[in-house]
């Protein structure tokens, strides 16, 4: 079917309405068709009811006119009995067609070769003869009640025969050029962005109603907190941090992605002093403050590596907690992410609190997003509350990833464009179809710290060479927001952009695709590409 501008349009009238529909069924798929386009000159305000433009021929303003329709006195006349009023409907066509004419060909995307404009009315109601003539218009430009089937016909014929024979006819470029002009000139291609801050601005103000739970927790020393992504875990968890610190209560609040830490930490220092927890970062970094090894580099994937972080430094940290002195132990412990926490590793967190028994843990996470091959749970009874709304993606990306959260949830974001699917051709290399993907977001308006490429397989070139130069300069890429930031699903978790290219490079048989995909899926807070090949996601 034709393309309909605007996409939800505002009739004036259900004849406008009509006649719209009646259009779409007739005209050929490369067509558009504008309703009630708007002109603004210096002498008065036009409307153009409806707009055709047609390749193969050229762009026809249409009247619309419902009612009865008659003549007296060599006036247009509009209604019936004592409702009867003065019309003009020809000079109001031929009037904001020549504004509109005007307005397009005074954009530089227009082509400088005159195109093929003219205009028609149409009469949904009223019968008019075939003798019908009047000076200021020709019978062959009327449609009346008798003649709605071939409207886009008569229309087409009106446009072909319009202006001089060497004239070109209308190119399905310049259809697409005239639905470009008419969505305006000047404007800042910042407004994608300036959308985003809308929705950011929403987003915010309905995580901060969710604060109301920390006051419900008071009472419960021990709470786990499941969510699926975007239901505002991470702000629960950085406001009861900053509650109980402000208490004067020593908290640590951990996770274990350095990405994550890395925002924790900004948002955190950014607090009044006596509201900054005693301790924020990662989970294995609390051990080497308590004295315990750096340890090898985590990204060189051995068995020894491995057995170290999982293992070895979870025992030794155990030991080193046993031994914390008063003032090194915490009066609470809030972990975020805790999904991603191994049940070895849970021993050390209870035996930093000061009051194992009874001192306070919080936990919040998303089994959905359990992307490493471990699973643990803390050792103690906790009070399980479910957030059921999504807060922080539009509506749009929400509902792609809704199927792989594993609960109900209510979609309470903003709006956005729908999601891109880019289809990856056999033999093709999805990583720079992607690249292709996150160039266009950059061309649409989105600068680059709005844009991330992820990767659900193996790292883009990029990301493998930047944290070759050390993992606190690769991150710093993130927070500097100089280029499109290029990570991996498994080490964006807990983050966000508002724009995200999702390269699906994983390949069959790679461990928990459906978590890497959930995860990936829902880092994007206002527009998601999605790259990949039948069936990879």
């Amino acid at each position: 079917m034709p393309r309909v501008l605007p996409d939800n349009p505002v009739y004036g009238h259900p004849s406008e309405e009509k006649v719209v529909e009646l259009l779409r069924d007739q005209l050929s798929d490369d067509s558009l068709i504008v309703v009630g386009q708007r002109v603004s000159t210096a002498e008065k305000e036009h409307e153009v009811d409806v707009l055709v433009a047609m390749p193969g021929a050229g762009i026809v303003a249409i009247e619309v006119k419902a009612g009865s329709i008659a003549i007296e006195d060599g006036r247009w006349r509009q209604g019936t009995g004592g409702k009867q009023h003065t019309i003009d409907p020809v000079t109001q066509c031929r009037d904001a067609l020549y504004a509109l004419r005007g307005y397009v060909d005074a954009d530089a995307r227009w082509p400088r070769q005159f195109q093929r404009w003219t205009h028609m009315l149409v009469f949904p109601h009223a019968s008019i003869p075939d003798d019908f003539a009047m000076p200021d218009i020709r019978r062959d430009r009327i449609v009346d009640r008798d003649q709605l089937d071939q409207i886009a016909m008569i229309a087409y014929r009106l446009a072909q025969e319009s202006g001089p024979r060497d004239r070109p006819f209308l190119a399905v470029d310049t259809v697409n050029r005239l639905a470009g002009v008419l969505g305006g000139r000047g404007l800042p291609q910042r407004d994608v962005v300036a959308r985003a801050a809308e929705n950011a601005d929403i987003a915010d103000a309905l995580t901060r109603e969710q604060s109301v739970l920390l006051r419900a927790i008071d009472a419960l020393p021990r709470v786990e907190i499941r969510g699926g992504a975007g239901s505002g875990k991470t702000y629960l968890a950085l406001e009861q941090a900053r509650r109980l610190s402000r208490a004067g209560q020593r908290v640590a609040l951990i996770c274990y992605s350095h990405g994550l830490a890395g925002y924790l930490k900004r948002v955190t220092s950014g607090w009044r002093r006596r509201e900054q927890p005693a301790y924020v970062g990662e989970f294995h970094a609390l051990g080497v403050e308590w004295g315990a090894p750096v340890g090898p580099d985590e990204r060189v994937r051995s068995e020894q590596t491995v057995r170290w972080w999982e293992e070895e430094l979870p025992r030794l940290m155990a030991e080193l907690a046993d031994e914390l002195p008063d003032g090194k132990r915490f009066d609470a412990v809030i972990v975020d992410e805790a999904q991603d926490f191994a049940d070895s590793w849970w021993r050390p967190v209870i035996g930093a609190l000061r009051d194992r028994e009874h001192g306070r843990l919080m936990i919040v996470g998303d089994a959905g997003q359990s992307v490493f091959q471990r699973t643990g749970r803390p050792p103690v009874d906790l009070v399980p509350l479910v957030l059921d709304h999504n807060l922080r993606n539009t509506r749009q990306i929400a509902s792609a990833f809704l199927p792989l959260v594993g609960q109900r949830m209510e979609l309470r974001g903003g709006s956005g464009p729908d999601v891109r699917y880019v289809e990856v051709p056999e033999g093709a290399d999805p990583v720079a179809i992607g690249d292709d993907e996150a160039v266009r977001l950059l061309d649409e308006g989105w600068e680059p710290r709005d844009v991330a490429l992820l990767t659900t397989g193996s790292r883009h070139p990029m990301q493998v060479e930047l944290q070759d130069g050390g993992n606190d300069a690769y991150w710093e890429t993130f927070w500097s927001g100089e280029d499109i930031f290029y990570g991996h699903v498994l080490g964006f978790k807990g983050l966000e952009r508002r724009a995200v290219v999702l390269v699906c490079n994983h390949h069959d048989g790679m461990d928990r695709v459906r978590e890497r995909v959930y995860v990936g899926l829902s880092r994007a807070t206002d527009e998601l590409v999605v790259v990949g090949a039948s069936g990879t996601g």
